[in-house]
């Protein structure tokens, strides 16, 4: 699991925000009308944890920081679906399907290529990926999905070669995810892994 990269940022600017200030655990703080000589201007000094504060301005600025992976439509559907949250499950699938039906580059094309990350799992599996070319299938407007290669020594005994599919994208993108999926058109990136392509 990775922390929010975003609160990262924040929590090490407070924790030191010049280089040749001491790194510090604790921020307190005080107003210029502590000062003040009318005793019921002065405002309650307060003192709070470098990171715990980080985490209240996250929090107001972008709402909840992740500290998970993020989570592929299906499994995303799955958690609402544990929870007992049929909204939240339909939810989670028309978001994953609109996503991938409103991206600028979809639908996918002849000669366009298809990398799938995969992480590792504990000390299990190790990281690996594995790269498809998507070709003209067999009829009209139909496309294949096919396996290039795989990098890593896992062997999953299964890839996830299509054939003769209007949108052989369309599983992957659900049952991975967006964020393991990197597509690359006329050798630009049009969808980076984690990102927003062009």
């Amino acid at each position: 699991m990775r922390p929010d990269p975003r609160l990262t940022i924040i929590t090490e600017a407070l924790r030191q925000p010049l280089p040749e200030v001491t790194q510090a655990d604790m921020i307190y703080g005080y107003s210029a009308t502590y000062f003040a000589p009318d005793a019921a201007q002065r405002p309650t000094p307060w003192g709070m944890q470098v990171d715990m504060l980080a985490h209240l301005i996250h929090t107001r600025l972008y709402g909840r920081p992740s500290s998970t992976e993020q989570a592929s439509p299906l499994a995303q559907a799955e958690d609402a679906k544990r929870r007992r949250d049929l909204g939240g499950e339909l939810d989670a699938l028309a978001a994953g399907q609109a996503s991938l039906q409103n991206a600028p580059w979809y639908p996918l094309q002849p000669g366009d290529v298809v990398h799938v990350s995969y992480a590792a799992i504990n000390d299990v599996v190790s990281a690996f990926g594995e790269t498809y070319l998507i070709e003209a299938g067999s009829c009209d407007g139909f496309l294949n999905m096919r396996l290039l290669a795989r990098s890593g020594d896992f062997d999953p005994g299964a890839d996830l070669t299509v054939a003769d599919d209007p949108d052989p994208l369309f599983d992957v993108w659900f049952e991975a995810g967006p964020h393991t999926l990197t597509i690359v058109r006329h050798g630009h990136v049009v969808h980076p892994a984690g990102g927003e392509g062009r």
